[in-house]
């Protein structure tokens, strides 16, 4: 028997709650392209564990964008043995993000999920993003940047494309952006309600993002998990979606409704982080002078200020690890771990004194503000920068527990 391909829904990419049944809990979207080889493992892998999951009431919809590779055939010759599998073939469209919402357009679940099709996600993490999905949780997101999460083999490279992606989206839309560890994630379940009946208009793959902000989405949920290499099938990780994700950004930006959600800014942690600055401050004038004042070793101020400001950084550091940031630091424990984190900080820092000397130059040339008290702005605008940028990208679990 052969088993017919749903129909790929057209128009305006938006989710209704009138395709929804209450038989049907999870839609779960499996976007494809070239992943022939992969996708028999991978409905097997899921299909057990939601029938233990949830005994039936699931369906598996493949969204395949006619690969070369006949993915989709593959996929429709798996369903006389997977009822709950579906099967789409699209042909006048393209891209990840599309597809999904495609898929979620076809699907009847009152979740709706989405996960790679290439085995990069654990099927098994899936159990625990259903189970986070309780009835007050509208977002449950897998993350490699929470305990229990990490990458197994990522180059340098591809590590600092990935955190300088994501600093571009706390700088560009940090509402969006700063209410999860991971908004690069292409891992998640979010409930049907809190997408249904808004336009979606994506770009690229990162299909959270969009999620995220155009969403009614309140309470979120994160579940760590370990990103793996491929098995087989080629990546699809090219330059240009680092450009579309730019363009995303921009758009979400500039887009008329977005998440309202204020950013969360941690008191108690802010106030110890600005108390380790002002021993940063302390250590910086202390060491400065002993170096530099004629009556001490006199050393030229170029090279005073240079030592002092790197034992300033490496204090911050220390005290920051050890107490504004000690119950994330005892989660990332070993020198290696310890060295990913001065090394972010220190970036995170230096960036900052550019973003000092730029804010400073601007209140006092251009806005004529006294310049000790536009030096005062700048210093209160670039503390709250460094802490934020730090509690998002340096005090975070990024590498496979050993």
């Amino acid at each position: 028997m052969t088993y017919p391909l749903l129909p790929a829904p057209t128009g305006d990419l938006i989710v209704s709650m009138e395709g929804a049944s209450p038989l049907i809990v999870l839609s779960l979207v499996i976007p494809t392209f070239n992943e022939a080889k992969n996708i028999p493992p991978m409905v097997k892998i899921l299909s057990d564990l939601l029938d233990r999951h949830l005994q039936g009431r699931y369906e598996l919809i493949v969204v395949d964008d006619d690969s070369p590779d006949l993915t989709w055939q593959t996929a429709r010759d798996l369903q006389p043995d997977y009822p709950h599998l579906k099967v789409i073939r699209r042909q006048q469209e393209r891209g990840l993000a599309t597809a999904i919402i495609r898929g979620w357009q076809a699907g009847k679940g009152q979740i709706l999920g989405v996960i790679d099709g290439d085995l990069q996600h654990p099927p098994e993490i899936l159990g625990q993003l259903l189970q986070a999905m309780d009835r007050d949780t509208d977002l449950a997101v897998a993350s490699r940047h929470i305990e229990g999460g990490g990458v197994s083999d990522w180059g340098l490279i591809r590590r600092f494309l990935s955190r300088g992606a994501q600093l571009l989206g706390l700088i560009i839309l940090p509402k969006v952006v700063g209410r999860v560890s991971d908004p690069m994630s292409g891992y998640f379940l979010v409930r049907r309600s809190a997408i249904a009946d808004r336009v979606l208009d994506p770009i690229g793959y990162k299909i959270l993002l969009e999620v995220l902000g155009r969403g009614d989405i309140r309470q979120i949920k994160e579940v760590g998990y370990i990103f793996q290499e491929r098995q087989a099938g080629n990546s699809k990780v090219t330059s240009r979606q680092y450009l579309e994700y730019l363009q995303h950004l921009w758009r979400l930006r500039c887009a008329g409704k977005l998440s309202s959600s204020p950013i969360a800014i941690p008191i108690q942690r802010f106030i110890k982080f600005a108390i380790v600055g002002c021993s940063g401050v302390v250590v910086d004038m202390c060491i400065f002078y002993w170096l530099s004042d004629p009556s001490r070793l006199g050393w030229g101020i170029t090279r005073s200020k240079t030592i002092a400001a790197s034992a300033s950084i490496v204090n911050n550091f220390l005290w920051n690890d050890l107490w504004t940031f000690r119950d994330i630091a005892q989660q990332q424990r070993g020198l290696g771990a310890i060295l990913k984190r001065f090394i972010k900080f220190t970036v995170i820092c230096l960036s900052g004194l550019v973003l000092n000397v730029v804010l400073l130059n601007f209140l006092f040339n251009y806005l004529l503000i006294d310049r000790y008290i536009a030096n005062l702005i700048s210093i209160g605008v670039v503390s709250l920068w460094n802490f934020w940028i730090n509690w998002k990208l340096s005090w975070r679990i990024t590498d496979t527990a050993s």
